[in-house]
């Protein structure tokens, strides 16, 4: 698959595109049109709606601006870095660890500097844009600096991940949610990341979109509090760290010496969003293990969640599944002077914390990726209908003999009820080539026969059958055929 195809069609018709194009665009940014507008919401209301309904889990809407002391707290400040080198003679900038994976194949995360150093000698890699040389690699701290007020006398950043937001906010939402554990809070946002050389699109993103949900529990208790019965024969893809090589597929019911039911069950939960409700091929799905180095030091058990993506080059992240414990409650007692424990039971103790962290713009690459088909006389996004940006087309079959006043009455009630467009223009083949190219599940055209006995045809784009209804029962068969869709969904 071409790369440039899916960006073609993304920028022709209003999917995504380099924010200030105009301008020659800015590194790391992206708009959203229209219709990725349209399908990055269904994205974040499908996940709201599946992750949400998991437990006592909630949406909050936290200050995209966090203050200095917060994230030294946190230890955003000293730690959150990425690996630099810059050429000797042309003076770019690089991630360090990307050329050498770019190079390897391989994973280098967790390396020191010295072994990165050795790393880009022994491979001779130089600059990709001079062929220079790469002098010594050294940390740069990503978060973006704003200083606040008339004088700029405060300093905060840009907050580099939604997660902070959330254990900023957990005591209030515990008091107010009445002192009850697991409390899921969820958050859908932005996130500020100021990459030393962002590539590949969406992929890695300055300015970046993130669905996660904090779960805040009594690590004694939450195997119990979870329906484990309903997974414990599920069976999970997994690459285990001392496996490179093979995905394993065995059941949470298998897993249980070495991983907690809570884990297991989240895992379960996450397989099955990817798998079942935004029906990405089972083979294209795995969770990636991450140990030693890899991981990041607060977390005690930390997997990746991996789709299989050919613009990408195989297996990339998209979201991750980590247990952080107490480590940041903690971190913010120790700053804040204030308390973070809570009483349950009498049970005095800090909460621990489960995090599901997606991100969302590079899900929503996922969708086109994995959905763009190439047949023999059309190109065709076939996402699930419950994610394509327009649900409906409707069509006048010709732009006279009063169809159009009839195809903008039928349009008219439609667009109440679905997401629905209207076009007129070109031919009616030309017209399904574009609602194809688009994803539009459902094409609804009007002919003479429409005028004669009230009859529409409508068309499914993914088998292109064409099927005659009455203009009365158009909705409810658009909706028995996505009640179909979630049928096949769960099946």
């Amino acid at each position: 698959m071409n790369n440039e195809k899916i960006w073609g069609i993304a920028k022709r018709r209003g999917f995504i595109w380099a924010s200030a194009e105009i301008y020659g665009g800015a590194s790391g940014f992206y708009d959203y049109g229209h219709l990725g507008t349209g399908l990055k919401r269904k994205l974040e209301n499908l996940w709201l709606n599946y992750f949400l309904n998991l437990g006592n889990y909630h949406l909050i809407d936290p200050a995209n601006l966090l203050p200095e002391i917060s994230l030294k707290s946190s230890g955003h400040a000293e730690h959150f870095t990425d690996i630099l080198v810059e050429c000797s003679k042309c003076k770019h900038s690089f991630k360090a660890d990307q050329l050498v994976e770019e190079k390897t194949g391989e994973s280098v995360e967790g390396l020191a500097l010295t072994e990165i150093d050795e790393k880009i000698e022994k491979l001779k890699i130089t600059c990709p844009n001079c062929k220079g040389r790469l002098g010594k690699a050294s940390f740069f701290n990503m978060m973006f600096p704003v200083y606040v007020g008339p004088k700029g006398k405060e300093k905060a950043f840009l907050r580099p991940e939604t997660a902070q937001c959330v254990y900023l906010n957990f005591k209030r939402e515990f008091e107010t949610l009445r002192r009850k554990l697991p409390l899921g809070l969820a958050v859908i946002g932005k996130a500020y990341r100021n990459e030393i050389s962002p590539r590949q699109g969406v992929y890695r993103m300055r300015e970046l979109t993130q669905a996660e949900l904090q779960i805040f529990f009594d690590p004694d208790k939450f195997d119990n509090e979870i329906d484990f019965e309903k997974v414990k024969d599920y069976k999970l893809r997994i690459m285990f760290a001392d496996d490179r090589k093979n995905i394993k597929e065995i059941s949470c019911k298998e897993l249980t010496d070495i991983l907690p039911k809570f884990y297991l069950y989240h895992m379960a939960k996450i397989q099955d969003f990817y798998v079942n409700i935004l029906n990405a091929p089972t083979d294209k799905f795995r969770f990636y293990e991450k140990a030693g180095k890899e991981k990041a030091f607060y977390n005690k058990i930390h997997f990746d969640v991996e789709l299989n993506l050919e613009t990408w080059g195989g297996f990339r992240e998209v979201a991750g599944l980590h247990y952080r414990s107490d480590y940041d409650l903690s971190k913010h007692q120790e700053g804040s002077k204030q308390s973070m424990t809570v009483n349950i039971d009498g049970k005095k103790f800090i909460p621990h914390v489960l995090e599901l962290s997606f991100g969302v713009d590079r899900n929503f690459w996922s969708m086109l990726d994995l959905f763009y088909r190439e047949e023999e006389k059309r190109v065709v996004l076939k996402i699930p209908p419950k994610l394509a940006p327009e649900t409906i087309a409707v069509f006048p079959l010709i732009n006279k003999d009063g169809l159009p006043e009839k195809s903008r009455e039928i349009y008219n009630k439609l667009k109440e009820k679905f997401d629905s467009f209207y076009d007129a223009s070109g031919s009616i083949g030309r017209r399904y080539a574009r609602a194809d190219e688009i994803g539009t599940a459902y094409c609804i055209t009007i002919d003479h026969q429409t005028i004669e006995d009230d009859t529409v045809t409508i068309r499914d784009r993914d088998t292109t059958k064409q099927e005659r209804v009455k203009v009365e029962e158009i909705e409810e068969r658009i909706r028995r055929f996505m009640d179909r869709e979630k049928i096949l969904d769960r099946g």
